[in-house]
């Protein structure tokens, strides 16, 4: 899977995901991170991309020119139209079930914006889809796209190494990981449940999932109204 991500600053998703698991995906070319700094593409002498408001307010916005001759320039190389997600606190909020509707895109296109914003004619001409981590404000985009490419390159295939651990991972099924335990078995008095230590598969995936359910109840009883839980 290929990610462009239009950005001021390039080099803090090129450094943000050049670690771990990602790390691995990209050397092993299963993922691709191209970081197009949209400066690149004004074409104002002085490297300038945005300019004030019109009709007055607070702050700058990114002038439509640079941001849609960037996008013009990804679509040429790719040949073909492409989804592009603006990341903004607007949008429809992220989660699990998103990204792995995303997953299957071959290629995809995030947008940092900056500053007040970015001249909504530019959205208008590329913008597919709106989206938001959160209800709350960044500085830019940088941060929301490395979150998102992070969570949907986990989801695609080969970039995990045991292929299993996104199907058990927390929101899989709309319920919070359940509990885990490594060596040693007691550690300054705490236990590990015995039933881990049984080797009965069937009843430590029965404990697991009961205890996904409690932990859900617990911090994000929300996410229990979309469950179908088995009686």
């Amino acid at each position: 899977m290929k990610f462009h991500v239009m950005t001021l600053f390039p080099e803090v998703i090129d450094q943000s995901l050049n670690y771990s698991i990602l790390k691995r995906a990209r050397e092993n070319g299963i993922i691709e991170i191209d970081a197009v700094n949209i400066r690149d593409y004004t074409e104002n002498k002085h490297l300038r991309v945005d300019d004030y408001p019109y009709g007055g307010g607070a702050g700058m916005v990114m002038q439509a020119q640079p941001v849609v001759d960037c996008y013009r320039s990804i679509r040429e190389k790719a040949g073909k139209d492409l989804r592009v997600i603006y990341l903004t606190p607007w949008g429809k909020v992220f989660n699990q079930q998103m990204a792995r509707e995303l997953a299957k895109e071959e290629e995809l296109v995030l947008l940092c914006g900056h500053y007040e914003g970015i001249d909504e004619r530019a959205l208008d001409m590329i913008a597919t889809d709106f989206v938001s981590i959160g209800d709350y404000v960044l500085t830019g985009g940088e941060m929301p796209a490395v979150i998102m490419i992070d969570c949907i390159s986990r989801l695609v295939d080969n970039v995990l190494g045991n292929e299993s651990s996104s199907e058990d991972e927390s929101f899989s099924d709309n319920l919070l990981e359940y509990p885990q335990y490594t060596r040693p078995y007691d550690f300054e008095g705490h236990k590990v449940p015995d039933i881990l230590m049984s080797g009965d598969h069937a009843k430590v995936a029965a404990y697991r999932k009961q205890c996904s359910i409690e932990r859900t109840k617990k911090f994000r009883p929300d996410l229990l109204e979309k469950v179908k839980i088995e009686k």
